[in-house]
């Protein structure tokens, strides 16, 4: 592999690394469709993976996994692995993830090479920025639309707030699975 330029990497360049924190805020399904609210700690991994040629299309990657914990327990309860990816060209931040419940998610924005927030979203049924579930989740608890924001605080922290809207069987209101977070950067890359 090439020499990377982290600067290549638009937005996403301040990412790079192996970021930890503690105070997470999860509200959830909890077993009977009800809500819970979990406190967990998290470690992400967003390791640059150069440049991914796509045709026309130039891509800088970020290959990441993310592991999260409740708080005093030894056991994750929350596990994604995905690349997030940066068009300079078309100005587009991506993230795609899978998670082992058996969703996948193409989220994107248009973002400025230089911004320290930006927004990503995800819609069911968008040919693009989409949405896909095994049958169970898709007649049991339906994703209908992601939506993240990320925010640089500075060069070693970074929060996000995640909104994963959900149909679920039983309930005729949208059901707001949201995470927050505020990640301090452990290693460099």
């Amino acid at each position: 592999m090439s020499t990377l330029n982290l600067r290549d990497y638009g937005p996403l360049a301040v990412l790079a690394g192996i970021w930890e924190g503690n105070k997470g805020d999860d509200i959830a399904p909890d077993d009977n469709r009800g809500t819970e609210n979990n406190k967990y700690r998290e470690r992400l991994t967003l390791e640059p993976i150069g440049v991914v040629d796509n045709h026309e299309q130039r891509l800088m990657g970020l290959r990441y996994s993310t592991m999260a914990w409740r708080l005093g327990e030894d056991n994750s309860f929350h596990e994604e692995v995905g690349y997030w990816l940066w068009d300079a060209k078309n100005k587009q931040v991506m993230r795609c993830f899978i998670v082992p419940r058996g969703v996948s998610v193409i989220a994107g924005g248009t973002v400025e090479p230089d911004a320290k927030t930006f927004s990503l979203t995800a819609d069911l049924g968008s040919p693009t920025y989409g949405i896909c579930s095994n049958k169970f989740l898709d007649t049991e608890f339906k994703t209908v639309k992601y939506d993240l924001t990320v925010t640089v605080h500075s060069p070693n922290s970074f929060s996000y707030d995640e909104d994963t809207q959900l149909l679920m069987k039983g309930r005729k209101e949208v059901f707001h699975h949201t995470d927050k977070h505020v990640l301090t950067r452990v290693k460099s890359f």
